[in-house]
């Protein structure tokens, strides 16, 4: 192994430790290589990195394992996904149908709601389904949307999800992320959360966009929504303030109204 191949291997390891996975193409387009580059670096290293589905990972990675290890992402940043959440229950009223995306950082939100309000909330994700479940919550109407199943995320997809959303009216979505960039929208792991997403988007009536600043400034593999589609973002921490800072400076969009907690 040469020393610039080294370099790159150092690199991917500690941006993997830092933000947990990298897709190929990304990695290659930040080391300025091919991606045939990163995929012979990854071979010389002693599988101390794995590709998965066109990511990297660290070998350690819970999700080399086992698929998607919720309890692995609810720790993390998760300070700032319950100050967020805090910020969401307050924007939920008595009566409202609620669009509940799939991941962990929304998962705080049901323990933070008035038990007492009557709530529709609509989902295509398992574990928001069963933390409603667990809360107990005897005033809300549970709708789980269906579909063929993705273990990965613990979400269900298919076009079927086209048509049950659609005959919903959903006063608030409440849509989380694994990418927030300005120039290049917002983006997630999984392309079959793309549809449920887009559709939930057009539908609502309100659209609030819930992601901690681990998210910002990355592009991550399926793109579903510019910026401007959303009508309020939720976001923590220095690169929250960097980026309301950015938003401010190039004014003539319709920006989201930017909440850093």
């Amino acid at each position: 192994m040469n020393s610039r191949s080294a370099a790159r291997l150092q690199w991917l390891q500690d941006t993997l430790r830092a933000e947990g996975m990298l897709p190929i193409a990304e990695a290659a387009q930040r080391c300025q290589v091919s991606e045939m580059t990163i995929r012979r670096d990854i071979a010389a290293s002693q599988d101390t990195i794995v590709s998965l589905g066109g990511r990297l990972l660290l070998a350690e990675h819970p999700q080399v394992a086992t698929g998607y290890d919720f309890a692995a992402q609810q720790d993390s940043f998760a300070q700032a996904k319950q100050r967020m959440c805090d910020e969401a229950a307050r924007m939920v009223e008595a009566d409202d149908t609620i669009f509940v995306d799939c991941g962990t950082t929304l998962i705080p939100l049901f323990a933070r709601l008035d038990p007492n309000m009557p709530l529709t909330v609509v989902t295509y994700a398992l574990n928001v389904a069963n933390a409603i479940e667990q809360m107990a919550l005897p005033h809300v109407r549970l709708v789980l949307l269906g579909g063929l199943y993705y273990p990965v995320s613990q979400s269900f997809g298919g076009e079927e999800l086209v048509t049950a959303i659609r005959r919903l009216g959903i006063n608030k979505a409440f849509i989380s992320a694994a990418g927030v960039h300005v120039d290049k929208g917002v983006s997630c792991f999984h392309f079959h959360e793309v549809v449920p997403k887009q559709v939930a988007l057009e539908t609502a009536v309100q659209r609030i966009l819930i992601a901690d600043e681990s998210k910002l400034d990355l592009v991550r593999p399926a793109f579903f929504a510019d910026l401007e589609t959303f009508d309020v973002m939720l976001t923590s921490g220095a690169a929250g303030e960097a980026l309301r800072d950015t938003l401010v400076a190039r004014p003539g969009h319709a920006w989201p109204t930017l909440q850093v907690l």
